[in-house]
């Protein structure tokens, strides 16, 4: 199966956006290196990238470096369109990427049912 070009975009465009904002936007307020770019999603028409990040931290953490991302996507996009050359350089997005806290969430409810499980089995033998 051909790799469409949508996805080797995605790809370059997740290593380029993560480089400039470790390298180029670590003074801003805000911006840490807990700051992981999980994946980008460019649309067909090639107009709009959703990029879904991850940060470690706090919830108040996460909150304020989303923020402070969605404020420097302007100038994120014009330094990785330096980068990345495209006849039109996408409008950016940045929002939170789930998956990761929904399956440390499935973990700990397995983990809690195998608890409970061992606990039953525990209390049923004489």
């Amino acid at each position: 199966m051909p790799v469409k070009r949508t996805d080797r975009l995605n790809s370059l465009l997740k290593e380029v956006i993560s480089e400039v904002i470790h390298r180029d936007m670590h003074h801003a307020k805000n911006i840490s290196t807990l700051i992981t770019i999980t994946r980008v999603d460019i649309t067909s028409d090639l107009l709009q990238a959703k990029v879904y990040i991850s940060v470690i931290g706090k919830e108040l953490e996460k909150k304020q470096a989303l923020l402070a991302l969605q404020k420097l996507a302007g100038t994120i996009a014009r330094k990785t369109s330096k980068k990345v050359r495209m006849h039109c350089f996408p409008l950016i997005e940045f929002l939170f990427d789930e998956a990761l806290e929904n399956q440390i969430h499935m973990e700990e409810l397995f983990a809690k049912i195998s608890e409970e499980r061992h606990k039953r089995t525990a209390t049923d033998e004489p």
